[in-house]
């Protein structure tokens, strides 16, 4: 009889068990199906992918259009202007989400992991339901939160809400040199969710800064490649720029430094002794 109740109480608690563990997951929506390669859909590197790169007609402070206009002009001189990745610096947010190389989206339960092959950058959006740091090192591509939303209540997420903070420069939007403001308080938020498809992903990206007269949205479209093919991408490795104080040069092929614009001045070379002739 004994042995007989132990067998029932332990089918008993088998089946409370499996309940429980459905009742948790009849509670928690699934999370979607976004694994995999993901490349842009678009062929430019503008930040707004619907209008040419250099007619973004971004909301800019009179200031801050004042900056970029000035870096227009040193851009056509052959300088690098207000675009600061010759220098091998990550993009940074929100330039980071232009993705010009292809991205990974890995989802755990309690962070999503974006992976950008241009730099091996590796972005962490924490959906644990953590409050904001009291303190936080800033960083490129800064701190990031997000929530999972089931939109249309049918048991999958559908949608993952992030904001971003906590950012340090210097960044640009893209490589026509629009500036973000030098105070690095930028905000962005970030609505990611399903195409028509399930290969298609698009993400409304809005950025809060102090150089927009507005917060300025843009939309992002990614296609699910599938034949992924990954490599290695490291701007460092034959990067043949020279900053020195301030000031962009080149390295010839003859490993010669030589000037980047036209009639730039030679660095000073105080610490150096001149040859005689």
């Amino acid at each position: 009889m004994l042995h007989r109740g132990l067998v029932i109480a332990t089918v008993l608690a088998a089946v409370l068990g499996v309940a429980l563990i459905d009742t948790r997951a009849q509670q928690q929506p699934a999370h979607p199906d976004w694994y995999g390669q993901w490349i842009k859909s678009d062929r430019g590197n503008a930040w707004d992918p619907s209008k040419p790169q250099r007619d973004q007609q971004a909301p800019l402070t009179p200031e801050y259009q004042a900056i970029f206009e000035a870096n227009l002009r040193e851009q056509a001189q052959g300088g690098q202007g207000t675009d600061p990745l010759y220098r091998c610096i990550p993009p940074g947010m929100p330039r980071q989400m232009t993705a010009v190389f292809p991205m990974e989206i890995i989802i755990m339960p309690s962070t999503t992991y974006l992976a950008f092959e241009q730099g091996n950058v590796l972005r962490r959006i924490y959906t644990d339901g953590r409050p904001w740091p009291a303190e936080r090192e800033p960083s490129f591509a800064g701190y990031s939160i997000g929530r999972w939303i089931d939109e249309d209540r049918d048991g999958r997420y559908d949608v993952l809400e992030v904001e971003t903070r906590g950012l340090k420069g210097p960044r640009a939007y893209d490589p026509s040199g629009l500036p973000l403001h030098r105070d690095n308080q930028t905000v962005i938020k970030e609505r990611f969710y399903g195409g028509k498809t399930p290969d298609i992903l698009h993400v409304d990206v809005t950025t809060m800064d102090s150089g927009l007269t507005h917060p300025w949205t843009v939309t992002k479209t990614f296609r699910r490649s599938t034949n992924a093919f990954w490599f290695e991408n490291i701007c460092t490795e034959g990067n043949n720029h020279v900053v020195i104080a301030g000031e962009n040069y080149f390295l010839s092929p003859d490993g010669l430094l030589m000037p980047a614009k036209k009639d730039q001045p030679p660095p000073d070379l105080r610490y150096f002794s001149r040859t005689q002739r």
